[in-house]
């Protein structure tokens, strides 16, 4: 149930891209960014909901089109690999170094559709809640902050989650990597899912098993995968 109502939160306040010629996103400030990206999501969602009830894949042009420009999904991925990734950088064998590196290319390529498969998935679960944002604090010179927001049904407990963003050092600009709901992070939960996994059965692997997930039919999912009710 915290899992179905942690990807349910997960698209209720997300990330996405105004379309250029009706808005301009401010990223160099992450509180205003992910206000206006997320009131952005919402409408497209709305917007496109005649399209949505005959095929629910259209879902996932939505993610790729609105979300995952605000997402940096490449520092995401090296997230969850965690201690994969150094011991990489320890192999001294040049060619066993190279593939390695394939490898992990290829693994953030397979997990940006895995998200983009989870998050169409949670898409499905849209029904008009109402998002409160914390007021705008002040980030001096730091590069990592978190966005504080609240999901409020009527006759139902409020969901508080925080947006993890991250500054570019070299543009300037803030990206979403991670978000906790509930105190349970999205990076985290899918980390512990996948480290045992990478250790036991390797890389290529894991990157088979997120591959034929993203290439499920989009539908809301809980954390064993399975369709949820």
């Amino acid at each position: 149930m915290m899992f179905k109502k942690f990807f349910i939160a997960l698209f209720l306040v997300s990330f996405s891209k105004l379309a250029l010629a009706t808005a301009n996103i401010d990223m160099t400030e992450p509180y205003g960014m992910v206000k206006q990206v997320a009131a952005s999501t919402f409408k497209r969602v709305a917007d496109d909901q005649a399209i949505i009830a005959d095929d629910k894949e259209h879902l996932r042009l939505i993610v790729e089109e609105e979300l995952l420009p605000y997402i940096d999904y490449n520092y995401s991925a090296y997230k969850v690999l965690g201690s994969y990734i150094q011991r990489i950088r320890n192999i001294k064998d040049k060619d066993e170094k190279k593939a390695e590196i394939a490898k992990v290319r290829r693994f953030v390529d397979v997990f940006k559709n895995y998200l983009v498969a989870t998050y169409a998935g949670v898409f499905t679960q849209y029904t008009g809640q109402t998002v409160e944002f914390e007021p705008a604090r002040s980030i001096k010179d730091k590069k990592f902050a978190v966005v504080k927001t609240k999901i409020v049904e009527q006759g139902k407990p409020d969901i508080n989650i925080g947006f993890k963003v991250k500054k570019s050092t070299k543009k300037g600009t803030w990206k979403a990597y991670d978000m906790v709901a509930e105190g349970i992070s999205l990076l985290d939960a899918k980390q512990s899912e996948l480290h045992g996994i990478l250790r036991t059965e390797g890389l290529d692997y894991v990157i088979e098993l997120l591959d034929k997930k993203s290439k499920l039919p989009v539908q809301f999912r809980g954390k064993s995968g399975e369709k949820a009710s």
